[in-house]
């Protein structure tokens, strides 16, 4: 490593992967320029500040890279001088990079940090549920599921299984706090989605935009999800419903709930149809993320 007085010009040992700008180097972590990254494992501070302040944090060189070519503006990065390679080659020129030694990283974040680079990206405004289904067939509608690492497999399954985008009620987790983002790999840049508000009286839109709502539930009174996706492979939605026969099955929104309590009753109620994943040696259900994904499975590939 090679750095001036002021800690610019910092560059990996053997030069071999030039980053965007002069790093600066940070020896104080109560430096105002890291503010964005300060008690990353503070989930209540960060629930409240990062939508507030219009960021998010991106973990990793794969998942910042995501981010950037999904389109999301980058504030700054913050990395270990050993991981400095781990800046993307691409990052705009005005970014600046911070360089920190791994006492004061862990000072700064409350962890230790382990994946390379860790940026901060500037949010989007939030798209609306009718602009999400405008052109969605298969999508998936999440009631209260409150752990991102939950949020962020699903996300990861709902981008790798083929749906189309995800709906949320109020109280879900946020999809682009960093566990989620980590979790979903950066898929959560790829998957559109908004929150549905008021829960569940607005689950009536997706029935009037012509989606079959199915409810998974691990009810032994519920269908079989594999038996009803391959009877209704194939069919058109409703008169009306902007379907015909050449436009391909009609759309359908899965209805996932959160761990313990399952799907609400209200939520149940807005259903076309109770669905279920039989299970084996007596086992009640999966995990949600573990569900999803099945599900996803089922679904996306009709």
């Amino acid at each position: 490593m090679a750095a001036d007085a002021s800690g610019r010009g910092v560059r990996p040992a053997d030069g071999t992967r030039p980053v965007a700008g002069d790093p600066v180097r940070i020896e104080d972590a109560a430096d105002p320029r890291v503010d964005d990254f300060v008690a990353l494992t503070d989930v209540a501070l960060r629930r409240r500040r990062e939508p507030a302040d219009g960021l998010f944090i991106a973990e990793g060189e794969r998942v910042i890279v995501r981010a950037l070519r999904a389109g999301y503006r980058p504030r700054s990065v913050l990395v270990s001088p050993a991981r400095l390679a781990a800046v993307p080659a691409d990052l705009p020129p005005d970014v600046p990079v911070y360089v920190a030694g791994p006492d004061v990283l862990a000072a700064i974040t409350g962890f230790e940090v382990h994946r390379g680079a860790l940026a901060s990206m500037c949010r989007r405004p939030p798209r609306t549920p009718a602009e999400v289904l405008a052109t969605a067939r298969r999508i998936l509608v999440c009631e209260d599921i409150v752990s991102h690492t939950n949020l962020g497999a699903i996300f990861r399954s709902a981008a790798g299984l083929g749906m189309d985008a995800v709906l949320l009620s109020p109280r879900c987790a946020d999809p682009l706090y960093r566990r989620s983002v980590r979790v979903s790999m950066g898929e959560v840049f790829a998957v559109p989605y908004a929150r549905l508000d008021p829960w569940p009286a607005a689950l009536a839109d997706l029935r009037a935009a012509g989606f079959d709502l199915l409810a998974l539930t691990p009810a032994a009174d519920a269908d079989d999800l594999a038996a009803y996706a391959a009877r209704r492979s194939g069919t058109p939605s409703p008169a009306g419903a902007g379907d015909t026969p050449e436009d391909g099955p009609a759309r359908v929104a899965l209805l996932l709930g959160t761990e313990g309590p399952g799907l609400s009753t209200s939520a149940q109620a807005t259903a076309s149809a109770r669905v279920r994943i039989p299970m084996a040696h007596g086992v009640d259900s999966l995990n949600v993320a573990a569900t999803a994904a099945i599900a996803c499975y089922l679904l996306g590939r009709r």
